[in-house]
């Protein structure tokens, strides 16, 4: 397929700057009335597309089954689609705060660090992308905190952005990532910070806004365990413990994996031919534990349901000829676009992405290019949000 097939116009009101979340009434200590605002992330709103017939829905049901307008389906309707036996695939990998702000030395001027992975433990040597790049050459200093302790230098230049650093701080691996990631904040995607209110103290800086306290809970699963994402298994943020805890109730069994989502997921594709493209590698790990539990399940003839892009691209890598998921420790650059012959899963948990995105791509794989983009054309009529923080599309056979 070709890039453009996947374009649209998606309207700026459309984006999800934060999570799902509403007003609710409160009284105040002085008696006054207030309005304190509630996240509830497993509140967005769900759209079900039936790839086979090409059926969607978007509202509740009144007692005679009939759809009722305006009365939209939500993510813990997601529940009503599986039963006993089935399981769930959720992607584990956990989010470090990867985003730093330091200076130059001499200059003082301000540099966005973005941290993607470490390459050398000893050394403290990390992969980076840095902005403005033109100012960063290798043997720079940067310093990252007030006392000048936190400081690293350009090691070599990797790409037109990338640099690796060397953190120069005498401690222990486990401090100094302690440390590190002390001085970091949450790596919300540019889109995000830069749609939220400027924040005067980024002026010149890459991105507008800063991220909140807030931001590491809420771009964080609740499931989170393996450290090492730089941006959150996006349909995995709708999981509320509540909604964990009434899926182990009706039987539906959880496979965990770990694939650590990585920037590749934002980058622009640059070639019409979408076989010309490339994807970043990622690494993932899928244990015995996990292979045990979706094995059994499809050899018993239950629903496997992939929870996230994430996940199918990692439970395509490995996937055996036989159908059933294998062990695998290692790396994964497969990209997935139509049309696609899916092994493993037979439904899949997705949000509404950006146009011509790789995910949005491997969204229409799964479901079916036709029946995706109309999902996507009612999801702008009907005011869904897009994005990490957006609603999710629940695809099923």
């Amino acid at each position: 397929m070709k890039l453009s097939q996947f374009k649209f116009d998606l309207p700026q009101e459309s984006v999800a700057l934060y999570p799902h979340s509403f007003e609710r009434p409160i009284v105040n200590e002085d008696g006054s009335k207030g309005l304190i605002r509630v996240t509830r992330r497993d509140e967005a709103k769900l759209m079900v597309l039936h790839r086979t017939t090409g059926e969607i829905e978007m509202f509740q049901k009144n007692a005679k089954g009939k759809p009722v307008k305006g009365k939209y389906l939500d993510f813990r309707n997601v529940i009503d689609y599986f039963d006993e036996g089935d399981t769930f695939i959720l992607n584990d990998t956990k989010v470090f705060p990867a985003r730093l702000y330091g200076t130059k030395e001499k200059t003082d001027a301000k540099i966005e660090v973005f941290i993607l992975r470490e390459l050398n433990e000893e050394t403290h040597l990390w992969d980076v992308l840095v902005e403005p790049a033109r100012k960063i050459r290798i043997g720079n200093k940067l310093f990252f905190d007030e006392v000048g302790t936190m400081v690293a230098e350009v090691y070599d230049n990797t790409t037109s952005r990338g640099r690796s650093l060397r953190f120069l701080y005498d401690c222990s691996h486990e401090q100094f990532k302690k440390d590190l990631f002390a001085l970091g904040e949450t790596p919300l995607p540019t889109y995000i910070l830069n749609g939220r209110p400027a924040d005067p103290s980024m002026e010149g800086m890459h991105v507008r806004s800063h991220a909140t306290p807030d931001d590491m809970e809420n771009f964080q699963c609740i499931f989170a365990k393996n450290i090492g994402a730089v941006t959150a298994p996006a349909s995995g943020l709708h999981f509320t413990r509540e909604m964990m805890k009434r899926m182990e109730i009706k039987g539906i069994n959880t496979a965990f994996i770990t694939l650590h989502c990585g920037l590749g997921n934002f980058s622009a594709i640059e070639v019409e031919d979408l076989t010309k493209h490339k994807m970043d590698s990622e690494q993932m790990i899928i244990s015995k534990e996990a292979c045990d539990i979706v094995n059994k399940t499809k050899q018993a003839g239950h629903h496997v349901c992939a929870v996230g892009t994430s996940v199918t691209k990692a439970t395509e890598t490995a996937v055996g000829t036989d159908g059933l998921l294998k062990e695998y420790d290692g790396w994964t650059n497969k990209f997935i676009f139509p049309p696609y012959d899916f092994g493993l899963a037979d439904s899949m948990i997705a949000n509404f992405y950006h146009p011509e995105s790789t995910l949005l791509m491997n969204t229409a794989a799964f479901g079916g290019y036709e029946n995706v983009m109309q999902c996507y054309q009612l999801a702008i009529e009907n005011d869904y949000k897009f994005g990490c923080f957006g609603d999710s599309l629940l695809i099923v056979d």
